[in-house]
């Protein structure tokens, strides 16, 4: 997926798979690492880590052995943050396997998570020392931006309605603050200035909005066989994504009825669920409108990033891995 820079031979997602196989948790207690190991065997597409060290490389930083414990926190916090999401979401699968609370329980998970947690903060204590308090500065506020995300998602579940910037405000702290906020720790160890590190920050912020945006059209429109997760799965427990709330704006008297009634419909009655709301989001152009909203964030985010003041053939990693994210089928 990224290609090979100044970092050497191996490119940046097989560092980090060896540098993540490399750590040693305790035998146990067996059910608290036990469960950390198998999320983390989950191999998902390590993107947060992978730019942490694309933060350090714009800038030049060649030293990839002191890039890569904030890289391995990055990733600690971010599956720590899914087995806890998982069980809020009650979400049975992830990147196609049984969710850590499915396979153990909901207090195993907990307490998994917990000490995965922990182990991100033991990591960022090996990064050069002259950075760790900028470093823990950035990962603190991301780390409570997510928590402020989460439980405005959950909020949403209780309201009747949602409006988009409420929901783009969502997904911006539960999503996008941890990308940009893993660029900013990679520009930190590469010394950049403040100015660089808002810039590539706010790149980052804005392709993990536009990120999340794919993600829920993905959720209904993806392909079973890649997406890893169930297709319609938003629809079936009416998550109020960016498709559901730009259907909703849009409904006719007729269809708010209708509308309504599906987000009646029981478990029982889910693939007719699903059904009936893809038909509503075909007639109401849906796919399109969300496809165009994600595109003005993917513009955004490219803007930011053509303002850093480094060579362009610097860059060009990070404009592909925006495509790639942008255009993903999984």
């Amino acid at each position: 997926m990224i290609t090979k820079s100044v970092f050497g031979n191996a490119d940046f997602s097989d560092k980090i798979s060896e540098a993540l196989g490399n750590v040693q948790f305790p035998d146990g207690p067996t059910n608290l690492y036990q469960p950390i190991k198998y999320i983390l065997s989950l191999a998902g597409k390590r993107i947060r880590p992978q730019l942490v060290i694309l933060g350090a490389d714009l800038f030049g930083h060649s030293n990839i052995e002191e890039v890569v414990p904030a890289s391995v926190a990055i990733e600690y916090f971010h599956n720590f943050t899914l087995i806890h999401d998982d069980i809020m979401d009650k979400a049975p699968l992830r990147r196609g396997q049984e969710t850590v609370h499915q396979k153990w329980n909901d207090d195993v998970a907990i307490l998994s998570g917990d000490a995965l947690l922990i182990k991100a903060y033991e990591q960022l204590a090996k990064c050069p020392a002259v950075f760790v308090p900028s470093l823990l500065t950035t990962f603190n506020k991301v780390a409570l931006e997510v928590c402020e995300g989460q439980q405005m998602d959950m909020d949403f579940e209780t309201v009747e309605s949602v409006s988009e910037e409420e929901y783009v405000n969502m997904i911006r702290l539960k999503t996008s603050v941890l990308l940009g906020g893993a660029l900013e720790m990679g520009a930190i160890i590469a010394a950049a200035t403040s100015e660089q590190r808002n810039k590539l920050y706010n790149f980052g912020e804005n392709l993990g909005i536009a990120f999340q945006l794919q993600d829920d059209i993905l959720d209904a429109f993806g392909d079973p066989a890649t997406f890893g997760k169930q297709i319609g799965g938003d629809i079936i427990v009416n998550k109020k994504t960016i498709l559901h709330i730009l259907l909703k704006q849009e409904l006719s008297a007729t269809d708010s009825e209708i509308f309504a009634s599906i987000l009646k419909m029981t478990s029982s009655e889910s693939s007719e669920k699903i059904a009936q709301m893809k038909e509503l989001y075909e007639k109401y152009d849906v796919l399109s409108k969300a496809n165009a909203l994600k595109e003005y964030y993917t513009q955004c985010a490219y803007t930011s990033l053509g303002q850093i003041d480094v060579e362009d053939k610097r860059k060009e990693e990070l404009f592909s891995l925006a495509d790639h994210l942008m255009y993903r089928a999984r």
